[in-house]
């Protein structure tokens, strides 16, 4: 068996089992998971065992079952997956429990009213870890002789506690008479981090446990670590997983690929093998469609799994088996080139958990909107061909000197030392572009600019080559001294007056530093205008003229650098046709294209060029220090591997 830290391809499968449940494992058979696995070839299997209402799909002694439960499910799934070589998890759902708070109100989390959750969010300060989580996992794992557990409804569940137990903590640790109860309360901020790490204190408590147990198990925490926690590493995950929303996917995947990528931790993402049309239950998902989301996270080295829903009494029908092999069948092409690549550094997109933190009242969750600056530039970025990387500040500050370019998209705080480390970095010889007019305001002594007042909300229009249209909000008015306006806005679409100074560009000791004074990112995010992609290309190039990779091709194509056993690899990856609007939930037509010219710059000429998953030689031409190449169609994905 392949371990979890080493899996590339697998299935998840949850029922949620409830107590209006009557037939749970009635159609399950030896005979189906045979020909699921004989046909799929997953390394491992995901396969339900408690959900959020906190009733078990197996015979428990521990918590509660489900009233329904017709035969053990995971017995059968346990005996057929060994049979076949491949690991058994299971999905649990750890701080939300509703049937736990029901019966034990001294488990709840409390309201700021002092009221146990309606919900059913248990405290992670209280006795629910070691009076049911421990031992209930201990239970099962023990008795099905499982692999691990992907543990759900965990971080992104919790919610600021006012139970005794909280509060008498928060007491004892500040001194304070009592909790903030919104964030108009002194100490706000601090009571969020102390829940946080409160948080970090139950899940290592349970995984420590948990380990202790048995030291083979796998475990993670949904979502944990992800861009919802952009914290370093505390608890002892082996592997770092989420479930990306099943609507506009290829979006969502796009962003959360890339901070996972730089966690340094074996990871996964989980497409929904379903969606939900908006007043219909939900259908399914195409082959195509999936394997489009797949290779967003192929192209950035990670695992990939897909989740679907049995039946209520546990049959999984052979036309979604057919589907489930067909992607399965696409990632394995492509798995040797594509499963734990390294980013080759080229563009450094900073995701700051300080203005998060400084922002954001959840304790784990980006609902609030937060990400969507930084979603519309990674978009845009992408869509003119450059390869991005996501990153954090605790992530980043060892290493900025490796990449040539680095991006704030409306980071409104810094610490200060970090702030530092960027001039310096730029002083080194890197480049630095700040968007936005808070972002901008961080560097007021370094862009060579003099700066008129505060933001003002207004209509703007910026010219990008033969089109003109609007990027309206908070600008910020500046006058150029020692920098250079690289880019103007003006108040309607006749451009024949002169116009505000929009972008500016100066050279900061060895490197270049550079403004857009305006909300570029969000308000890309919102329509996706190919002007100010064009206008944001136009900056660009004046921080990053010379990237190792230079496509030619319409923006649908993401280029993602990677490396792995000293070859260069080039993931191309169609976005056309990806699934956005709630009125379109199911894509079945992934359209090609092509051709696409790439200039690569290479150190010499290579010995070899070839494209995965055809693995065929690609005809190309090398000259002044570039690789010319040129491929005549895209489908959905392809890799082109240049061998020294």
């Amino acid at each position: 068996m392949v371990s979890r830290k080493e899996a590339f391809f697998g299935l998840h499968f949850d029922l949620h089992p409830n107590e209006n449940d009557t037939s749970l494992g009635e159609d399950i058979s030896e005979e189906m998971i045979d020909r699921l696995l004989e046909r799929v070839k997953p390394d491992y299997v995901q396969y339900d065992c408690k959900g959020h209402s906190g009733y078990t799909g197996y015979p428990t002694e521990v918590g509660w079952a489900s009233p329904g439960i017709k035969k053990d499910s995971l017995a059968i799934w346990r005996k057929v997956t060994k049979r076949h070589g491949v690991k058994l998890f299971i999905h649990y759902s750890g701080v939300w429990d509703r049937v736990a708070v029901e019966r034990h109100q001294e488990w709840a989390r409390y309201t700021p009213e002092g009221k146990p959750d309606p919900d059913g969010m248990t405290s992670t300060f209280g006795p629910y870890v070691d009076e049911l989580l421990i031992p209930q996992l201990k239970e099962v794992f023990g008795k099905y002789d499982l692999d691990g557990a992907w543990i759900d409804g965990d971080c992104w569940a919790v919610r600021p506690d006012y139970s005794p137990a909280a509060i008498q903590a928060w007491k004892e640790a500040t001194g304070a008479e009592d909790a903030p109860r919104s964030p108009r309360d002194p100490r706000w901020k601090e009571w969020l981090e102390f829940n946080r790490r409160q948080f970090e204190c139950y899940l290592c408590k349970y995984l420590n446990e948990l380990h202790r147990f048995n030291p083979k198990l796998e475990m993670t925490s949904n979502w944990m670590y992800s861009s919802l926690a952009p914290r370093p590493v505390k608890a002892p995950l082996d592997f770092i997983s989420g479930d990306y929303s099943p609507t506009d996917s290829v979006n969502t995947a796009r962003f959360e690929a890339r901070y996972m990528a730089n966690v340094r931790l074996p990871w996964d993402l989980m497409a929904w093998g379903f969606n939900h049309p908006e007043g219909q239950p939900p259908s399914h998902k195409t082959a195509e469609q999936l394997k489009q989301e797949a290779s967003v996270v192929l192209s950035q080295g990670g695992g990939f799994q897909v989740y679907y829903q049995p039946t209520r009494s546990g049959w999984i029908d052979p036309w979604l088996v057919d589907i489930m092999a067909e992607v399965a069948e696409f990632c394995r092409k492509r798995q040797e080139f594509s499963h734990r690549t390294e980013s080759v550094p080229q563009v450094a997109l900073l995701l700051s958990a300080v203005s998060f933190y400084d922002r954001t009242n959840a304790l784990f969750s980006a609902s609030e909107g937060l990400y969507n600056p930084i979603k519309g530039v990674l978009h845009a970025l992408l869509e003119l061909g450059y390869s991005v990387d996501v990153l954090v500040e605790h992530q980043i500050e060892n290493k900025l000197n490796r990449y040539p370019v680095v991006v704030l998209p409306e980071t409104h705080k810094l610490n200060p030392g970090f702030r530092e480390a960027l001039v310096e970095y730029v002083k080194r010889g890197g480049a630095l572009l700040a968007i936005g007019a808070e972002a901008a305001r961080l560097f007021e002594g370094e862009l060579g600019v003099e700066f008129d007042g505060e933001p003002v909300d207004v209509n703007a229009y910026i010219l990008s080559g033969d089109l003109m249209g609007a990027l309206g909000g908070p600008w910020q008015r500046v006058f150029p001294v020692t920098a250079r306006a690289i880019g103007r806005r003006f108040p309607t679409y006749d451009p024949r007056k002169e116009g505000e100074v929009a972008a500016t560009v100066t050279e900061l000791g060895m490197g270049r530093i550079a403004a857009i004074y305006g909300t570029l990112g969000t308000v890309y995010f919102r329509c996706h205008t190919s002007h100010i992609r064009e206008f944001l290309r136009s900056v660009m190039r004046e921080v990053f003229p010379n990237p190792i990779v230079e496509l030619e091709g319409p923006p649908c194509v993401d280029v993602s650098l990677r490396q792995k056993d000293h070859k260069l690899l080039i993931h191309l990856m169609n976005t056309a046709g990806m699934q956005t609007a709630s009125q379109y939930t199911i894509v079945n037509f992934i359209p090609p294209v092509g051709p696409l010219t790439l200039k690569v710059r290479l150190d010499g000429k290579p010995s070899s060029v070839y494209l995965i998953p055809d693995n065929v030689r690609i005809s190309s031409e090398w000259k002044g220090g570039k690789l010319k190449i040129t491929l005549p169609s895209l489908h959905i994905h392809g890799v082109l591997v240049i061998e020294p």
